[in-house]
């Protein structure tokens, strides 16, 4: 093992009456990838704000390259090269400049940068850095034109502008198709074997698997578990951080009732073959496919947020064809959107109005709100879904992202609706709380029919019913979900020649 590039000792922090970390002992070595794993809540990103300088300790040290580390601010962390990607990536781009801005601004802003730019060079600089991460986007586009998974490989360029010592990555692949998040932990080991120490924040097993030297486990605020011998304990690691064993899960298909959605020759594409797809009530659907595969696309021509090349729906028996969400809720369609940090989360809001905001007018007598309702209303979903809090109260941006998701899909849960869509409803959320929100998910699916959107398989294999494959805009795959073939369903999603033939067994 190589020398410690970062160590805490004894790390406290506390928010009012909230004990967030308790005597947190946590060393980086270089060249090593340090996996953190922890149920949402744990206190993974308040350690990681303590380190790149959002938060300053309560108690306890921290040393880097054997000195003391105290930063006062991130541009501190990142001057002492400790520089991180965090979960929230916006948090890691400026939407309003272009790409070649956002890749360069840090060196814009160090002292002797002089006030003229040369926007020639600029661009120069950026496309080499671009480069060496394989984004192709043309650097003038500005960034808020860009797709999710587009602004987070940027913001992860940003961070490897910065030749770090210590790079801490926090769910970095949220947002990533396979081929994006394959060329980064190519990087991240290129870094590692470079003595680059590197904290990855992940709750998807096939990340840990791909990357981890070691892993360390939080629970409650404090170190629950460290598992660093050849083969890694992944099993001991999910018991660690739960506090309990994870047990399988087995779904059992309901009979299903009556349809409620039917969409009829659909497509999503000049190009591709029409989509034709019944939804029953009480019936839970996953639709998996890689990024760009068209499952977001489908989820908002359903919502009303984009129009169909061709192709009608029916809700209920009666022509649907919503002009924009608004209708779309009137009819009893409700989406929760993936990237809640730009689509979903009103950050000067508390959890109460979060979560009631798109159905004020219930809570609402006589133009007044009944603040009573709304917060009876929110506290009963807070503790069916699990939202890790002190109460309604709190400011949205009080929580974990994890906890902020569970907020996301509550309200949408919060109204009764004909049909229920999540997009990537479990990016940020731990293997623990995934599986809470999934039950309630289905066990609350009488009286609508619910369509979940996920990239990943074994997030489609808990939840569903009937799991359904797109590839290139176009069903290519359906699975009743009993012993399912997952050969089958792997060659459909990955776009195997055979795909189309394949069928489960």
């Amino acid at each position: 093992m190589g020398k410690v590039l970062c160590k805490l000792e004894g790390i406290n922090k506390t928010f009012g009456t909230n004990h967030v970390l308790r005597g947190v002992d946590l060393e980086l070595f270089a060249g090593e990838i340090v996996v953190l794993m922890g149920a949402n809540g744990a206190g993974k990103s308040t350690l990681v704000k303590l380190i790149c300088g959002y938060h300053t300790l309560d108690s306890g040290s921290m040393t880097l390259n054997e000195q003391p580390y105290c930063p006062s601010d991130p541009a501190g962390a990142i001057a002492a090269g400790i520089v991180t990607v965090h979960q929230s990536i916006d948090d890691g781009v400026i939407p309003d400049l272009d790409v070649a801005t956002n890749l360069m601004l840090d060196q814009l802003t160090v002292a002797g940068a002089g006030l003229l730019v040369r926007d020639r060079l600029l661009r120069e600089k950026a496309r080499e850095v671009a480069s060496n991460m394989g984004i192709t986007t043309d650097v003038r586009t500005r960034v808020s034109d860009l797709g999710v998974a587009d602004r987070q490989m940027i913001a992860i360029a940003r961070a490897m502008a910065h030749a770090p010592k210590v790079l801490i990555l926090d769910e970095p692949t949220s947002s990533l198709s396979a081929t994006e998040a394959e060329r980064l932990f190519q990087l991240i080991e290129k870094l590692s074997a470079q003595g680059v120490a590197i904290l990855y924040i992940s709750h998807r097993m096939s990340d840990i698997r791909r990357v981890a030297t070691r892993i360390v486990c939080m629970r409650d605020g404090a170190i629950s578990g460290v598992f660093e011998k050849t083969p890694l304990d992944y099993d001991g690691a999910i018991t660690a951080m739960l506090g309990r064993a994870m047990t399988e899960v087995n779904i059992e298909p309901v009979n299903v009732g009556e349809p409620i959605l039917e969409i009829r020759e659909l497509k999503l594409a000049a190009h591709s073959l029409p989509i034709n797809l019944t939804a029953h009530d009480g019936e839970v659907i996953a639709i998996t496919g890689l990024l760009g595969s068209g499952k977001s696309k489908l989820a908002e021509i359903i919502f009303g947020l984009q129009q169909a090349d061709s192709g009608d729906m029916q809700l209920d028996g009666i022509t649907y064809k919503p002009d924009n969400a608004a209708s779309a809720v009137e009819r009893g369609v409700h989406l929760s959107p993936k990237d809640r940090s730009s689509n979903a989360v009103i950050p000067t809001f508390n959890i109460a109005n979060n979560l009631s905001l798109p159905f004020l007018k219930s809570f609402t007598r006589g133009g007044l709100l009944s603040w009573t309702k709304q917060r009876d209303a929110a506290d009963k979903m807070i503790d069916q879904i699990g939202v890790v809090c002190q109460s309604a109260d709190d400011g949205i941006n009080m929580l974990s992202g994890g906890n902020q998701q569970k907020v996301m899909i509550g309200r949408w849960l919060l109204e009764p609706c004909r049909v229920l869509l999540l997009d990537e409803p479990f990016q940020g959320v731990d293997i623990g709380a995934r599986r809470d929100i999934g039950q309630h998910i289905r066990h609350s699916a009488p009286g609508r029919t619910t369509i979940v959107f996920v990239a990943e398989i074994d997030e489609a294999l808990e939840i569903a019913d009937r799991i359904v494959v797109l590839n290139e805009s176009q069903i290519v795959g359906e699975h009743q979900n009993i012993n399912v073939n997952l050969n089958a369903l792997v060659a459909q999603v990955s776009g195997a020649n055979n795909a189309v033939e394949c069928q489960s067994q």
